[in-house]
This record gives C-alpha cells, structure tokens and sequence, in this order.
C-alpha cells in the first residue's frame, strides 16, 4: 500500500521540475535572494498545483496559468527584464495553457507572455534602449513564444484526440462485453429450458398414467362405501382432489415441455395488453391493486403471436398483483426503441432480492409459496420465439420492472 501513496504523492515529472528550477537557481547569475525567492515559488507552485482540486476545472486552470504568469513575470523583472537569460520561464504558462485548455486560451496566454516580456520596454530608463542589432533577436523570441505555444497545443490537441477515441473504444468494448454476457446468459437457459423441457415431458407422461388409475380406484371406491362411513369417503374426497391438483401440474409442465410454433400475425399490441388486464381484473379472488396504462402513440400493429403474448402480459401482470399490497397500484408502459417494442410492467411490492434476480426465469425456480416457478420461464420461452428478449430491474422493498423487447420489422 506504501508504494502506491508514494507514486500518487511524488511523480517523476515532479522530480525533474524540481532539478531544473534548482539547476537555474544554481548555475545562472547572481540576482540576489528575492530572485531565488521568486524562482522557487514558481517551482513550488508548478509542483504543487494538481494537488489542488480547485484548479482542475477550466476556470481554476485559467487562474492558475495567470498565477505562474505573474511569477514568471517576477523572475524575469529581477534578472534583467529584456536582457534576462531567463526570459523563457515566460513559456511556462503559455505550455500549460495548450495542453489544460483549448486554441483560445493557448492564444490569449501566447499573447499575454508575449506583452509581458514587452512590458520590460517601457521600463527601461531615459538613457536605455534597445540597440537596432537587438531587435530582430528581441522578434525571435517572441516567435519563439509563438511557435512554441502552438506546437504544443497540436500535439495536446492530438493527445486528447486519441485519449477520447480510446475512450469510446473502451465504452463500446464494455458494452460488447455487457451484449456477450447477456446473450451467454441467454443461451444458458435456452439450454437449460430445452433439456428441462424433456425431462419434464417425459416425466409428465410416465406420471399421468397411474393419476388416471389413482382417481378413478378412489371414484370406484367411494361407491362401493357404506353410506355411513363419513371417515373414509372424505379420504377419498382427498384422494380425488390431490390427484387433480397433480395432474394440473402436469399439464402445466406437458405446457412448458411442448414446442411452440408462434403464429406471427400483424395485431394490436394495444389490444393484446388490455385484454391481459381484463382478464387479471376477472381473476378469482380479484385483487385489490389499480392498473396504469402508459401507451406510447408510436406502437402501430406489427407482426406477433396475440394469444402466446397475451399469456406474456397476463403472467407478469399476475406475479405484480401478489406482489403488490392491497390498494396498490401496477403501472404498464410501452415506447419505441431502436427498432423495438419495450413493454415495462412495474410494480411496488416486496421485489427480488439480487441473489435470485439471475435465476427468476429458470423453470421450477420460485419464491412464492405456492407454484411451481414455471410462469417466468414461459414467459422467456414465448419471447424467445419472437425473438425477443427480457430484463428485470428490482429491489427489496422498492418493487420490480420486468420488460419484454419485441423487434419491430424496419418497414413499419
């Protein structure tokens, strides 16, 4: 952990700013206490400066260059003004400018150093002046000032180019990788429904044979009891209804375990809905929950199975009815997006907790009490064969949003 700190504390940059600026207050001419002074307080500020959060932003970098600016100008006064060796630290701002800030910036402190190293001129006393040999040496370093300024900028402006197109080549391999993952999720339980589905059609078969022995032994036996034995016609009672319950629950499986061959038709996704909610209204015992309708006027009919997505809606709005307390309410949204269809069912219930959220489509899984867990895998199944697919967004307390995404064909 130590050496990490040390790294964020203490760059190698810092260690050569550092060298140089006491490199010039060591080998250049005597200029006295206030000079070096000066000269350090650049060197400090210039280490110093990314370690204050202040003058991260554009306007603190601006405030910052116009700082070393000011100390640039120092320096440069107490060493000689326009005959001063150290002339160059007036550079200072002006690179700092071209790779934090843009053209204009790098322009106005270009400008800025240029004026501030012209300044000295006006300083010179009645008997100084600029020798006419001087001059064109006085020029060249003002272009150098110039030339210096946007060669830096380009070469900034070049860098944060291919910084922003790393960038966006990173974000489209996060979302590759998200886009891998969900359909490697996808085709796990594909696999998963298809071998499960087998298992379950075989054992549906094998099982249903014997219940049609069982309950009609128990019909044939209840009969043949005496009309007073109240004892064992109940049991029979119970016999019959078990059996039943349990070959409902084969059917459910034969259901899921069946091939489905969608029938995809142009219909009214609108219609399909409201009739998924009429029949959750008609449902027995009804439920105390309000349903919201949020439609979006760009759904137009398209190609899709009704009934098989029907029983979609119905499902998910049945599992966000027991969810819901009483007097609650269930909202169903549909919009348009890229060339799909989403449908959100969002309800305020219980909601999943995350460990469960990856496995909530897998057959036989539930939370409920009662159930079997086959509703969502269903589900997943019909929307696969629209090719399709779902998601889930949900937290304990605060409810749940299953979505379906039905593609759109791009002529309608």
């Amino acid at each position: 952990m130590v050496a990490p700190l040390w790294k964020d504390l203490i760059r190698w940059h810092d260690l050569v700013w550092v060298a140089l600026f006491a490199a010039m207050a060591a080998t250049g001419p005597e200029r006295g206490a206030l000079f070096v002074v000066v000269l350090f307080a650049l060197g400090i500020f210039q280490v110093a400066e990314r370690r204050v959060p202040s003058f991260a932003s554009g306007k603190g970098n601006a405030l910052s260059n116009l700082i070393k600016l000011a100390l640039a100008f120092e320096v440069v006064r107490l060493s000689g003004g326009l005959t001063s060796s150290y002339y160059w630290v007036l550079l200072i701002p002006v690179v700092s400018a071209a790779t934090t800030l843009g053209v204009a910036a790098t322009f106005l402190f270009t400008v800025l150093a240029c004026g501030a190293y012209l300044s000295f001129a006006l300083l010179l006393k009645p008997d100084q002046f600029v020798p006419a040999d001087q001059v064109p040496e006085l020029a060249l370093r003002l272009l150098f000032f110039a030339i210096i300024g946007y060669l830096t900028q380009r070469l900034a402006e070049a860098h944060r180019l291919e910084a922003r197109r790393a960038q966006e080549v990173a974000e489209q391999l996060a979302e590759a990788n998200d886009n891998l993952q969900e359909a490697e999720a996808a085709v796990r339980r594909t696999e998963r429904l298809a071998a499960l589905g087998q298992l379950s059609a075989g054992l549906a078969h094998e099982i249903r044979n014997p219940l049609g022995t069982i309950r009609a032994s128990a019909e044939m036996l209840r009969t043949t009891l005496p009309a007073g034995n109240e004892v064992a016609a109940e049991l029979t009672g119970f016999i019959a209804t078990e059996v039943d319950r349990t070959n409902s629950l084969v059917t459910r499986f034969l259901e899921f375990a069946r091939p489905l061959e969608p029938r995809l038709e142009p219909a009214d996704l609108v219609e399909t809905i409201d009739h998924a909610i009429r029949d959750l209204e008609r449902h027995t015992p009804p439920f105390d929950v309000s349903v919201y309708r949020n439609y979006s006027p760009e759904m137009h009919p398209f190609p899709f199975d009704a009934e098989l997505m029907e029983r979609v809606f119905y499902n998910l709005l049945l599992n966000a009815a027991q969810a819901t307390p009483a007097g609650g309410a269930i909202t169903v949204k549909s919009r348009a997006v890229d060339g799909a269809i989403e449908i959100s069912v969002i309800d305020r219930g219980a909601g999943v907790p995350a460990k469960d959220l990856e496995n909530i489509f897998n057959p036989f899984f539930t939370t409920k009490k009662t159930g079997v867990g086959l509703g969502l895998a269903i589900v997943s199944k019909i929307v696969d064969l629209h090719g399709g697919k779902m998601s889930v967004e949900s937290a304990p307390g605060k409810g749940s949003t299953f979505r379906v995404f039905l593609p759109v064909p791009e002529e309608l």
